[in-house]
């Protein structure tokens, strides 16, 4: 029996830096694992779409498809616009089994990706304790989102930071100059902004552009070794239900 298709969904941009960085994930990802069929969707402004993926999967008689968020909280897309999607894949393509696997953070791997992005960036490991960081995240109207933005933050304040806060660069607050200056007034002299977006875009932009008073600015997660190890990791997850032998009937 093949393995299911994993189907990777992206948001989309008009900024083509942004579907360039998707296509060097999932490029990744196939080169952690060669023969294992990646594709990639998208939810707008993108080709391809998802419902086009998905229909040519289905003429191609690939069975089992695992959909992968490329999300790294649970907000509307996760919640609303990726399950209204697939609800009216399932209703069409009868030849296709989907399931949808679980978003990726919160995850270690993620805050490993954001500390290399750091160390790119100029900082040491040393540098730790006299550094601020600012943990700048797209930003959301769920509160489901934002506290896992919250508790991220949290978790890397006790891994040697002498300060951590968030920041969003929409929806909510505070913004990344908030943010910044907030730690400046605590008295800190060095300051690091990490964003904790996956691939370029305006709301990336944002960010960057609100840390101009930081001392060191991180790259966008990317196609970072640690990110594509973590889609593998979601991909196993929700494999496990295809993997298990149906029941036997009474």
């Amino acid at each position: 029996m093949s393995a299911p298709v994993l189907l990777v969904i992206a948001h989309g941009s008009r900024d083509p830096r942004h579907a360039a960085t998707v296509h060097a994930l999932t490029a990744q990802v196939r080169s952690l694992r060669p023969g294992l069929r990646v594709e990639t969707g998208f939810l707008d402004f993108n080709a391809p779409s998802v419902p086009r993926v998905l229909e040519r999967l289905a003429a191609q008689d690939a069975g089992d498809v695992i959909v992968l968020p490329l999300l790294l909280t649970r907000a509307f897309h996760a919640k609303s616009d990726i399950p209204t999607v697939l609800h009216e894949a399932r209703t069409r393509l009868h030849r296709l089994r989907i399931r949808q696997a679980e978003v990726l953070g919160p995850s270690p791997l993620l805050n490993s990706a954001l500390e290399r992005r750091l160390y790119e960036a100029g900082i040491r490991p040393g540098d730790r304790s006299s550094t601020g960081l600012v943990l700048a995240s797209a930003g959301s109207t769920d509160p489901e989102a934002i506290a896992v933005i919250a508790e991220i933050a949290r978790e890397l304040r006790c891994t040697g930071w002498c300060s951590v806060r968030p920041a969003f660069a929409s929806a909510s607050l505070p913004r990344t100059e908030d943010a910044v200056r907030a730690l400046r007034a605590e008295g800190v002299r060095r300051v690091a902004v990490a964003p904790y977006v996956i691939a370029p875009g305006r709301l990336p932009d944002r960010i960057a552009a609100g840390a101009a008073g930081a001392d060191v600015l991180a790259d966008v997660l990317g196609s970072s070794p640690e990110l594509a190890r973590l889609l593998l990791t979601r991909y196993d997850e929700a494999r496990v239900p295809f993997a298990r032998p149906a029941p036997l009937s009474a």
